[in-house]
C-alpha cells in the first residue's frame, strides 16, 4: 500500500494481524446465502476474509484516498461493492435492493467514534440485520453487553437487548493495530432474537428509553417528568419498582411495557 497518512477524523486504525481477522469471520458463523454490510473496510484485510463465506460484501469507506487501492486489490473479485461515501448518510435499503440473498449480517471492525450512530442506524432501519459482529472499544463493548442493574447499563444497551442477544467472543489487544489506539478492543456478537416482545410504536419505545437515561443518576420520576407519571407508577410497582428507581435498575421488558400503555 505504500506509506498512507493515517487520519483521526475519520478514526482509523487498522488491524495488522491476519490471525484475528480469521477469528473474527470463523466466529461470525456466516451462511453461504448471506450478504454482509462492512462499514470501514480500511486495508481490505476483513473484507477479504468474508469474502471467502459470505456471496457478497457491501462495504462502506469514506476516506476516498483509499479508492485506488481497494479499487486494485477486488478489482477481479465480483463478491464485493465498495461504496466511497458515509454509511450514516447512505440508504441502506436502497443501496442493497438489487442483491439476492437470504441472510443479511453487518461485519466490521467500526472507527470508534461512529460505534453507536452505526448501531442506531441498523436498529431503526426496515432491514432485518440477522446478526452484527463488531469490534469495537473495549470500554464502549462493555456497556452494550450490560445487563439491567450494572453501572454500565444505558439506553443503547436497552436497544440492543431488545433486538438481540448478545456475547462477549475476545479482546483484541491495542498493539494488533497501525497506528496503536489508546485503548484495547473487543469483539462482540449480537445474534437477532428469534421473537421481539410487542412495541406499538418503536420510535415511541426509544424515545422513553433515551429520555429515561437523561440524567443518570436521576430517577424516573425526575427524568420522565413530561410523562404521565400515574400511569408509569403503576406498571412500575406491578415490577416492585417505583417512580424513585432509576433507569438502570429497569429491565428491557418493563421500559416496553411502560412504552406500550403510554402509546394507547
Amino acid at each position: 500500500m505504500g506509506k498512507f497518512d493515517f487520519k483521526k477524523k475519520f478514526g482509523q486504525n487498522f488491524i495488522k494481524n491476519k490471525k484475528i481477522v480469521e477469528d473474527i469471520v470463523n466466529r461470525s458463523e456466516i451462511p453461504e446465502d448471506t450478504l454482509v454490510i462492512e462499514v470501514g473496510p480500511g486495508m481490505g484485510i476483513l473484507t477479504e476474509e468474508i469474502c471467502k463465506k459470505a456471496k457478497q460484501v457491501v462495504s462502506y469507506e469514506v476516506d476516498k484516498e483509499l479508492k485506488p487501492f481497494l479499487d486494485e486489490k477486488f478489482r477481479y473479485n465480483e463478491h464485493v461493492e465498495i461504496i466511497y461515501d458515509d454509511f450514516l448518510s447512505r440508504d441502506i435499503e436502497k443501496d442493497i435492493y438489487n442483491y439476492p440473498y437470504k441472510q443479511l449480517y453487518f461485519i466490521a471492525n467500526v472507527p470508534y467514534y461512529i460505534t453507536t450512530p452505526i448501531l442506531m442506524k441498523i436498529m431503526e432501519c426496515h432491514l432485518k440485520v440477522e446478526k452484527i459482529v463488531m469490534m469495537v472499544q473495549k470500554e464502549v463493548g462493555e456497556r452494550f453487553s450490560a445487563c439491567c442493574g450494572s453501572k454500565n447499563y444505558s439506553s443503547i444497551s436497552v436497544y440492543l437487548n431488545y433486538f438481540f442477544d448478545i456475547e462477549k467472543l475476545f479482546i483484541v489487544q491495542r498493539d494488533e493495530f497501525v497506528p496503536v489506539p489508546n485503548v484495547d478492543s473487543i469483539v462482540i456478537a449480537f445474534t437477532r432474537k428469534k421473537e421481539l416482545l410487542m412495541v406499538k410504536s418503536y420510535d415511541f419505545f426509544f424515545k422513553l428509553v433515551k429520555d429515561s437515561f437523561q440524567f443518570k443518576r436521576k430517577t424516573i420520576k425526575n427524568n420522565l417528568k413530561n410523562y404521565d407519571l400515574d400511569r408509569i407508577s403503576l406498571i412500575l410497582s406491578q415490577n416492585q419498582l417505583s417512580l424513585n428507581s432509576r433507569a438502570e435498575d429497569i429491565p428491557v421488558e418493563v421500559f416496553v411495557n411502560i412504552s406500550n400503555e403510554l402509546s394507547i
